[in-house]
C-alpha cells in the first residue's frame, strides 16, 4: 500500500509532475507580483518570470524557482525596464489620443482605429519581448528584431499570445462582481499560468537557437547563461 501511494505521488508520476508544474507557476507568480508592485519594475519581473518558465521547460524540472527568478531579474533588469517604460509611454499617449478621437467628428474618427492598430502591434511585440529577452542575451534593437521574427513566423500564434496577455485582464476589468476572485487568481497563479502557456508555445522555436543543457538545466558551454540568435 505504501509503495502504491509513493508511486502516485512520486515526481515521475503524472500527479507528481502536475504538482511540480503548479509549484513552479505559483512560486514564480508570487515573486512576479511582489517585484512588480511599483509598476515600473513590472517589465523586469515579466522577463524574470519567463526566465523561470523557460528554464523549467528546458530542464528535467528540478529547479529552484526563487533562485532562477532572481537570476532572470538580474540578467534582464536594465533592458527590461527600458522596454517596459517605452511601452507605458506608448500606452499613455495612445489613451490620450483615443479620448481625443472619441469626441472628434468626421474624418478624425478614423484616427481612433489607427491608434487601436498601433496598440495591437505594440502589444504583440511586447508579448514576445519578455520571453525573447529571457531566452536570448542581446541588445534591445536585436531583441526587438527577434521578437518580430518569432511573431511573424506564426501570426496565428502571435495573436493567441497577445490575446492570452490582454484578454483575461479585460475580463477582470469588466466583471467587477467577481473582482475578489480574480484578484486572488492573479495574486496566486494567473500571471504565471499565462507565462507557462506562452513559454510552451514558443519553446520549440527557441530551442533551435539555444545551447544544449546539462542534467541540471544549464548551458553546456561554461559561463553562458542565455542563447544568442544569429543574424537573421
Amino acid at each position: 500500500m505504501k509503495q502504491r501511494l509513493w508511486s502516485i505521488f512520486n515526481n515521475e508520476s503524472a500527479l507528481g509532475r502536475a504538482m511540480n508544474v503548479c509549484g513552479i507557476v505559483i512560486a514564480a507568480n508570487i515573486m512576479f507580483v511582489l517585484v512588480s508592485m511599483p509598476i515600473v519594475t513590472a517589465g523586469p519581473a515579466f522577463a524574470a518570470m519567463y526566465h523561470v518558465m523557460l528554464r523549467f521547460l528546458r530542464s528535467d524540472g528540478e529547479i529552484n524557482p526563487f533562485k532562477e527568478f532572481w537570476i532572470g531579474l538580474k540578467n534582464n533588469f536594465r533592458q527590461a525596464i527600458i522596454v517596459w517604460l517605452l511601452f507605458l509611454v506608448i500606452v499613455i499617449i495612445g489613451v490620450m489620443d483615443i479620448r481625443f478621437a472619441m469626441y472628434a467628428k468626421g474624418v478624425m474618427t478614423i484616427f481612433k482605429y489607427l491608434i487601436y492598430l498601433i496598440f495591437g502591434i505594440a502589444l504583440i511585440l511586447v508579448s514576445h519581448m519578455a520571453p525573447v529577452m529571457a531566452a536570448f542575451a542581446d541588445t534591445i534593437p536585436h531583441l526587438a528584431r527577434n521578437s518580430v521574427y518569432f511573431a511573424s513566423k506564426n501570426p496565428v500564434r502571435a495573436l493567441a499570445i497577445a490575446a492570452l496577455n490582454i484578454g483575461p485582464l479585460i475580463l477582470t476589468y469588466y466583471d467587477l462582481q467577481r473582482l475578489p476572485l480574480y484578484a486572488f487568481m492573479w495574486a496566486v497563479f494567473g500571471f504565471g499560468a499565462i507565462a507557462m502557456i506562452v513559454s510552451k508555445m514558443l519553446i520549440k522555436d527557441f530551442n533551435v537557437y539555444l545551447p544544449e543543457l546539462d542534467e541540471f538545466g544549464y548551458p553546456v558551454e561554461e559561463g553562458q547563461e542565455d542563447g544568442e540568435m544569429p543574424d537573421l
